[in-house]
Order: structure tokens, then sequence, then C-alpha cells
């Protein structure tokens, strides 16, 4: 890393695409006279296949925007002081990881970027025997500890008294800790595992969330997004329908300045598969061990290291469009959101259909 000159991926991702605001421009002026025309594009994914795209109009990109838009809901919540106590605690999740505190499938380690699974885990990416969206597992009960009575306390109760989400729906808490140039690739939250909404808080710093944009490896780059959602300090997100469902999410390198972390808080379905219901020999559960070794936990690494397929092929959706926009959030009350969602889960189990992801 230190011979390539880069201290972290956002320097390596913009001299890769040096000229990408100047043709950009270029594009725009040429639409704006009636001279350009619509290019394809040739993306190389990770695998060595390679995809033909042609531009949306600005038309669909404006439609497609407002969905996800219409289907975000934020908040600003917590107080910088909240916060400042509420990081205290993450500080400390990372320093027991660190000494080997916490069971086997508690702590996922990746460079620049470590989740801590407290309540329910799952496998994903390079974990899976099968890949591809449908395939993730939950492990067994026990394999990962339980959500911490500070997050509880302190992050759970507040969003319930905001009316953000009712009384008992928590059961799945994930911290996601980033460092500068940390990213994780676009994907949709399981289907099968998770019940919407989704619901985030952000700590440390702000950041963005995008959606709609394409993975490219070797070297790394991201195509533009659908929409970019700015997250701040104290901030909670609420992603349902649309936003959760249709289009897929994520966090690109050039969006982590500083460290910044990342509380999501989940409900897994009842009837969500497990490691255990596809070998019921295995079905008793874990046992915490005595000693884990302690690993360090935000270690430089090569910037290419952070994106090979072991870490990022989580929910790598092909053949996703790119396209930009910035828009407004619709801004909607909480009931009401809340209301609406409920609503749409019960159509989507009682229509009994699959909900198909949208390729863009």
């Amino acid at each position: 890393m230190a011979g390539s000159g880069y201290s972290d991926l956002r320097e390596k991702l913009k001299s890769m695409t040096p000229h990408g605001d100047e043709d950009k421009n270029k594009k725009v002026d040429g639409a704006r006279n009636g001279s350009g025309r619509t290019r394809k594009r040739h993306f190389r994914e990770s695998d060595g296949d390679d995809y033909d795209h042609s531009d949306d109009s600005a038309d669909l990109r404006e439609q497609e925007a407002r969905r996800v838009s219409r289907s975000i809901l934020q908040k600003s919540i917590f107080t910088p002081e909240e916060c400042a106590l509420i990081e205290e605690k993450i500080d400390d999740v990372v320093a027991q990881g660190d000494a080997g505190l916490y069971r086997e499938h508690t702590v996922d380690r990746a460079p620049l970027r470590n989740k801590y699974f407290f309540g329910e885990g799952y496998t994903y990416g390079s974990q899976l025997e099968k890949r591809g969206p449908g395939q993730e597992r939950l492990y067994r009960k026990g394999e990962v500890d339980e959500i911490p009575n500070w997050v509880h306390e302190l992050v759970i109760k507040r969003l319930v008294s905001n009316g953000v989400i009712p009384e008992g729906f928590v059961n799945s808490a994930v911290i996601n800790d980033y460092q500068p140039g940390g990213c994780i690739v676009s994907h949709v939250d399981p289907l099968h595992i998770f019940a919407r909404p989704i619901v985030s808080v952000s700590f440390f710093s702000d950041s963005a969330l995008c959606f709609g944009c394409r993975f490219q490896f070797k070297p790394i780059r991201v195509s533009e997004p659908v929409f970019v959602l700015p997250v701040r300090r104290g901030s909670v997100t609420v992603l349902s329908g649309y936003a959760a469902d249709d289009i897929t999410h994520c966090i690109r390198p050039q969006d982590i300045k500083e460290r910044r972390a990342v509380i999501i808080l989940r409900k897994t379905r009842p009837d969500a598969p497990r490691l255990d219901s596809d070998n019921p020999l295995s079905s008793a559960p874990a046992e915490r061990p005595s000693t884990l070794k302690a690993k360090r936990s935000h270690r430089k690494a090569d910037p290419d290291a952070a994106h090979r397929p072991r870490v990022l092929e989580m929910d790598k959706e092909e053949n996703r469009r790119p396209s930009a926009s910035h828009h407004h959030r619709h801004s909607i009350s909480s009931e009401n959101y809340w209301r609406r969602d409920q609503d749409s889960e019960k159509h989507r189990e009682s229509s009994g259909r699959k909900v198909k992801m949208r390729r863009h």
C-alpha cells in the first residue's frame, strides 16, 4: 500500500477515474444541444463477464429516485451528547472483540470494516455454499452474543418512544464499524431473513447511503447512484418499500472520509431459514469458547484486498444500470409510515408471490 502511494481506497478510486467528471459534463452538454447520442457502456465485473447497459433517460431516473425517496424516513433523534455516550459503548464493543471475549460468529472482520452481530447473525458472501440472493441462513441460536443492554437502553428505547418502531420489534442488532475508505457493496437486506422496515442509526461522522450503484472490481470502481441519501451523525434512517426491497443500497469508499459506525436494528422473520434446519444433527446451541485469540480490529490493508470477492460477494447484484440524481427527501410521519409498511407486508404475505429484485 505504501508503495502505491495511496493512503486509502478513496484516493485510489479517484485516480482510477481521472476524467469521470469531464466525460459526464460532455454527455450533459450533448444532451442539451441535441447532438448527444446514447452510447452503451461496458462494465467488467470481478468474474470477468461483460455486460452492456444503455443510459436511462433523465425522466426514468427522476421517477426512480422519487420512488426511493418516498420510501425512506429520516429523523434526527440523538443529541451530540447522546452520540458521544453511545460512541463510547461502541468503542467498548471493539475492545471486547479485540480481546476475544465474544463468540466466534459475533465478530466478522474485513479490511477497513468490522461487523458485530448481536441477537441474530447470518451467513453471507463467501460463507455461503451456494452463492446468490436467497441463500443466506441465520446462525444457530446461541452462536452470536445477545444484544447488549446499552443498545436496548440508549438506542432502541429512544426509537420506540419517538414512534419509529413498536415495542418488541428488534431482535437483531448489527454494528458496522468503518475506517476511512471502507465500504459495503450494493445489496438488498435478505427478504427471506428480515422483516421490514430496516432501521439504522449513524455515529462518529457524517456519510452517505447510495442506491442503485454497481461495483466493478480490478480495479475498484463504483457507478453513479440513482439516489444519494446524506446520513448525519445521530440521524435515524428507516428503509421500507421500494428503497428496502426493489433497489440495492451501498456505502462507497469515497463516502467514508472519517471513522464511521452504524447500528442496524432489524427483526428476523419467524420462518427465516437457519443452518440447523439444513443439518438437524447440529441443532444444539453453541457454547461460548473459553478463550478466543485476540485480533487487531483496524489494521491497514492493501486497497485491493478490501474488495476481493471474500469481502464483496455479499448480495452483489449484476446488471445494474448507472444513473445519478439529487433529490429532496420526502418527509412523512412515523405513525403513517409504520402503518403503510405493515399493510404492505400483509399484502405481500397474503399474495403468496415472490418479490423479484429489480435489475438496473
